[in-house]
């Protein structure tokens, strides 16, 4: 087993459960809502990731669809599809919409020019800079849970829970620990505009890519860094190509557990219930296998001696002088998705600063 399967493994079962390997391909149906021998309906789901088997969203997309089986005793079951599976990021978030697949797994910086509301995942030095204060904001947020979600819900998208992958970290072949080092620099990021302003404001040149095609364009030199949490780079062996790496926690990933809404609400309420259950079982799963997958492949980064990398934290004074050309990107979101979206970022703030007090 390697060091990454052996951390889930044990991370899950520390939490209670036990992970099984997922459906085939072929197990996944549309047949939805067949009546079984006994009148009760079944159903056969899809549930799409945008990372691949042992990466966080596949990990967690398999334990929920586990524990959901054995909540409805096998009348729901569900297949998991890793990233590429059916299609692009955007065309995960097209088939969620219309019904192509049931559950998703959803990155907010994909969906920015469908729901631009979702773009505030995208200001740097948003959230805090304490794990647990995340975790409880991302839980129990008004602003998120409820104001941000309708927005997702009038395009047939519903929210369950909104989670952390960690701390987002930059890698680069060259230094980055002051907003000069990028000038000129080629910066991956997702599609949109406000990613792109906030790396412009460093003076980079971003550039919105796949993240498919992101080794191969590391590799080639066509970009010259990128950002993720570390788990993620240590996995897709972004540090096999990059020489350096910043400590730099400027934001949090923030991924969505998402339903479709036309198929959540006409669902039995007792099977609602029981996913409704079933996402609220997964969020202190979700944050124990963050928590510990970052924590050890920073190890492992570290402890590669076939692929040095040099890792460097960034001081306060020096994420200050990035903190100072970030903040005024909240007013550039504001003027640009409008008042609704300005209404929601204004209160998730107060609720970060309330939680930070608390």
């Amino acid at each position: 087993m390697s060091m990454k399967r052996g951390l889930l493994a044990s991370g899950v079962l520390s939490l209670g459960f036990v992970l099984a390997a997922c459906g085939s391909d072929e197990d996944a149906g549309t047949d939805n809502g067949a009546a079984d021998g006994d009148g009760d309906e079944t159903y056969e789901l899809r549930f799409a990731t945008e990372e691949y088997e042992g990466q966080l969203q596949y990990e967690y997309a398999r334990e929920f669809a586990e524990l959901l089986e054995e909540k409805t005793d096998g009348r729901i079951t569900t297949s998991v599809y890793e990233f590429g599976g059916l299609g692009s990021e955007v065309d995960q978030f097209e088939m969620i919409q219309n019904g192509g697949v049931e559950f998703a797994i959803v990155s907010p910086g994909f969906t920015g020019t469908t729901v631009r509301e979702g773009q505030l995942f995208a200001l740097q030095f948003l959230f805090s800079d304490d794990e647990d204060v995340n975790y409880q904001v991302l839980n129990e947020s008004e602003a998120l849970n409820e104001d941000l979600a309708a927005k997702y819900e009038e395009r047939n998208v519903k929210p369950l829970a909104f989670w952390s992958e960690g701390g987002m970290q930059w890698t680069g072949n060259r230094e980055l620990r002051e907003p000069s080092d990028f000038e000129g620099f080629r910066m991956r990021t997702q599609e949109s505009s406000l990613i792109l302003r906030s790396y412009e404001a460093y003076g980079a040149d971003p550039t919105p890519l796949s993240w498919a095609e992101l080794y191969s364009s590391l590799q080639l030199g066509n970009v010259d860094g990128q950002e993720n949490p570390i788990f993620f780079i240590e996995d897709a062996n972004f540090h096999e190509v990059q020489d350096h790496m910043t400590i730099s926690d400027h934001n949090i990933y923030v991924a969505m557990t998402t339903v479709n809404a036309d198929f959540y609400n006409d669902l039995p309420d007792d099977l609602r219930q029981a996913v409704d259950e079933t996402v609220d079982e997964m969020r202190p799963a979700a944050q124990e296998m963050q928590l510990e997958m970052n924590e050890e492949l920073l190890t492992a980064i570290e402890e590669d001696d076939a692929n040095p990398t040099e890792i460097y934290t960034l001081s306060e004074e020096e994420r200050n002088a990035f903190r100072e050309l970030a903040i005024p990107m909240q007013d550039y979101f504001r003027d640009d998705v409008g008042e609704d979206g300005a209404a929601i970022l204004d209160k998730l703030l107060e609720e970060i600063e309330e939680a930070e007090g608390n």
